[in-house]
């Protein structure tokens, strides 16, 4: 018997690319159950499946950093005074990318890529520790939402959050309406999925010197780097990303913050921004966002 669950959660997240460096990301969750009926003639209870299941994919991939822990650039560190880990992702051309940050703020993937099938393995092999004896395997199904318009995929960190958004580097894949003057502009849209195609957004008030950053590298050999540093409720977070690869903004990076400044953008790049009329629609993932404009 088979027992399934579609848009269980939303999975959002970054990952570590040798080829795009720090993607954010949102996948959908489809789950499969297989097994024999139980005492109360279920293969388990939807109830159970919606809770504890989400609990466990959210627990252990939502608003983290995937690390593809056996790629050949990928160097773990545990610095066990601090109980912080270190991650360097040595990729060549001076876009190495490091972390410094708690434990709860990464997923190590034992793979040399994060993709859909080998974050599924990871996920059903803890999973399948939490589930009843009747049920004999489970089968997840992750999916990117489906998008007919330009969208960009981008991370960031909010310091100031309570719960797991505080992490420096969780990330979104989030679609982009632009509307001018009433109507959806195909051309703005395409701008913004081109500027922010795989981009970290930094608040600048979280950079930091040289000389104040907590990595274990010499931030000198990183020129061309941002450094960022924040403590928040669940640790120290530093973060040393190409600047290349990312996009300083003044105010906090929450999505009502990034429709804002989109919208103040939009109005200094159209040369006729007296004359039109701009309203920003920016996603946070999947099917939810914040609105500024007209």
């Amino acid at each position: 018997m088979q027992l399934f669950v579609n848009d269980l959660t939303v999975m959002d997240f970054s990952y570590l690319c040798p080829e795009r460096g720090m993607v954010g990301e949102s996948w959908i969750v489809d789950v499969v159950l297989n097994g024999e009926l139980n005492e109360e003639s279920m293969v388990l209870d939807f109830g159970k499946v919606k809770k504890e299941l989400k609990y466990l994919i959210d627990e252990y991939v939502d608003h983290k950093l995937l690390v593809p822990a056996e790629h050949e650039f990928t160097r773990i560190t545990h610095h066990t005074r601090t109980d912080q880990y270190q991650v360097d992702f040595n990729r060549p051309d001076e876009l190495s990318i490091h972390l410094l940050c708690p434990a709860e703020a990464y997923a190590f993937v034992y793979s040399d890529a994060v993709t859909i099938p080998s974050v599924g393995q990871y996920l059903k092999d803890v999973i399948a520790t939490h589930l009843p004896e009747n049920v004999e395997g489970i089968e997840l199904i992750l999916r990117p939402e489906v998008i007919t318009t330009p969208f960009y995929h981008y991370t960031h960190g909010l310091k100031k959050h309570d719960g797991n958004c505080q992490r420096i580097a969780h990330g979104h894949r989030s679609k982009v309406l632009v509307h001018e003057n009433g109507e959806q502009s195909a051309k703005w849209q395409e701008y913004w999925a081109n500027r922010w195609a795989d981009i970290y957004i930094g608040t600048r008030s979280d950079l930091v010197s040289e000389q104040n950053q907590s990595f274990f590298i010499d931030s000198a050999r990183l020129p061309n780097h941002y450094l960022f540093s924040y403590e928040s409720s669940q640790g120290e977070f530093s973060l040393a990303i190409p600047q290349s690869e990312s996009e300083i903004i003044e105010s906090d990076s929450t999505v009502e913050c990034l429709a804002q400044y989109m919208l103040e953008e939009q109005k200094r790049l159209d040369q006729d921004s007296n004359a039109a009329q701009f309203k920003i629609f920016a996603f946070e993932g999947v099917g939810k966002g914040a609105i500024a404009g007209d």
